[in-house]
């Protein structure tokens, strides 16, 4: 009931309920997809009380809500009865780039919550046993790293299910092509498992001898070769092996009779897609990432404090645009294949930039509205949720906006110039700092760079606001009511 009247007014001028396609959220936003967006009012929605902004990214139209979205997006399913992640096709399907930013958002927003809350978990399992807190050995330790590894290692599972939405793919189907990839017997046949099985387990024979795709061949089916991967924690394969699915489902739905649609439709669509996901797909798409992950490291080994301060400056503006989605699943692919990342660790600082300029923003500013939506951004931030305090505060008045890019770029290049790696799919803000901890030699140089590159990006953005944004006594700006 509290966001009754805010949800019917949110559905009233984004051109009703008839206008939405789907909707969706993330840690502060209603991802709408509209039929079409020149029907929505969106210069009322952003005056509107209870909404920060509007944005139009990616092909959705993105109301920012705050950190009680979730709230506001229940209810939103109440009145309209909607499914929320139910996709229906568009007719304007919009440039690649925004097809694309919609297709990893729509995948990976549903999952990145528990994704986070289960890093969090083996962050701080990481932490209890640099200061001898647990024992590997104890059943306490063994119970909570089961449960912190659940979400990452059945990744492929989570994200069929996720990726069967965007898709529009039997979900059930979808999640058993991902728990065929992770099964223990496929695991097992894994190159890695293989040579760890000893001498008793020779190859067959070897494909591309001699090259990087070099590959033995344990098993084949139907006499065919098998090139065996990993699948555990892996993301493009299982994305790829979703799509394929929405090919081939609707052609058994179209020649199957409806009398036996039920369960011949779901078993024929997966005894032709998971033999050609592990024939093809998957050795191909793994190669992919592999490529993907070899290419960001290249980039950050070229220079990493260069690319420290141009990932570092530009994240708050990816935010904005909803395109910071694009580094997600290559941090994911890093710690997958590499046991670590580099690349998004290097936007860790941007978080506290942003709060330093809201600080200082708050210990100058006179109203009193300014000075509560800056408090409560100030709090969010320092959990990693950035968009009330680029929306409500820094953004428009664009210099404390500036002065947090620039820290964020001076927090980046710190953070590049110590080394410091990801080494779990960890939480936001100080929720974060444990997945930093080097699994193999704990608390090292490289973590204490994080708290160096927090500092210098907090003080940094402070000091550059206070000295950019002279306004004392400012009137209160739309978003800071």
């Amino acid at each position: 009931m509290k966001y009754t009247k805010l949800v019917a007014m949110i559905v009233e001028n984004v051109g009703t309920k008839d206008n939405i396609n789907s909707v969706v959220h993330c840690t502060t936003r209603l991802r709408f997809k509209l039929k079409d967006e020149k029907k929505a009012n969106t210069d009322f929605l952003k005056e509107a009380d209870g909404i920060v902004t509007v944005v139009q990214s990616g092909g959705q139209y993105q109301v920012v809500i705050g950190n009680h979205v979730a709230d506001v997006y229940q209810e939103l399913m109440q009145q309209t009865g909607l499914d929320g992640q139910e996709q229906v096709p568009d007719d304007n399907k919009g440039s690649l780039l925004d097809r694309f930013i919609d297709l990893i958002s729509g995948i990976f927003a549903p999952a990145l919550g528990l994704l986070a809350a289960t890093g969090m978990i083996k962050g701080l399992l990481s932490l209890f046993l640099t200061f001898g807190w647990l024992a590997e050995t104890s059943g306490t330790y063994v119970v909570l790293q089961a449960l912190g590894d659940s979400f990452f290692y059945f990744l492929p599972i989570m994200l069929g299910y996720t990726a069967s939405k965007k898709f529009n793919v039997n979900p059930f189907l979808a999640m058993v092509i991902g728990a065929t990839l992770v099964y223990p017997s496929i695991v097992g046949l894994s190159p890695m498992a293989m040579a760890m099985a000893g001498a008793g387990a020779e190859p067959l024979y070897t494909l591309f001898s001699g090259t990087i795709f070099e590959s033995p061949i344990y098993v084949t089916f139907l006499g065919i070769p098998v090139v065996m991967m990993s699948y555990s924690s892996s993301v493009i394969p299982i994305i790829l092996a979703v799509w394929f699915a929405s090919k081939v489902e609707p052609f058994f739905k179209k020649i199957i009779p409806d009398v036996v649609k039920t369960f011949l439709v779901p078993f024929c669509s997966a005894l032709v897609v998971i033999p050609i996901t592990f024939l093809v797909i998957g050795p191909i798409s793994t190669w992919l990432g592999t490529a993907l992950g070899a290419g960001s490291l290249a980039v950050y080994q070229f220079s990493p404090i260069l690319a420290g301060l141009i990932i570092g400056g530009l994240w708050q503006v990816l935010v904005i645009f909803g395109l910071h989605w694009g580094l997600v699943p290559i941090a994911i692919l890093n710690i997958a294949t590499l046991g670590y990342d580099p690349i998004l660790t290097l936007t860790f600082a941007a978080s506290f930039a942003q709060i330093g300029a809201v600080l200082a923003v708050v210990v100058r500013t006179k109203d009193k509205k300014t000075k509560g939506l800056g408090i409560s951004a100030f709090i969010s931030g320092i959990f990693g949720v950035t968009e009330p305090a680029i929306y409500g505060i820094t953004l428009p008045r664009k210099k404390p906006f500036i002065a947090s890019c620039i820290a964020g770029a001076a927090g980046g290049a710190v953070l590049g110039l110590m080394g410091t790696k990801g080494y779990i799919v960890g939480g936001l803000g100080i929720f974060g700092i444990p997945s930093m901890i080097n699994p193999k030699t704990g608390i090292d140089s490289t973590f204490y760079g994080i708290f160096i590159a927090i500092a210098v990006a907090f003080i940094l953005a402070f000091v550059l606001t206070i000295v950019l944004d002279k306004r004392q006594g400012d009137k209160s700006l739309k978003a800071t009511k």
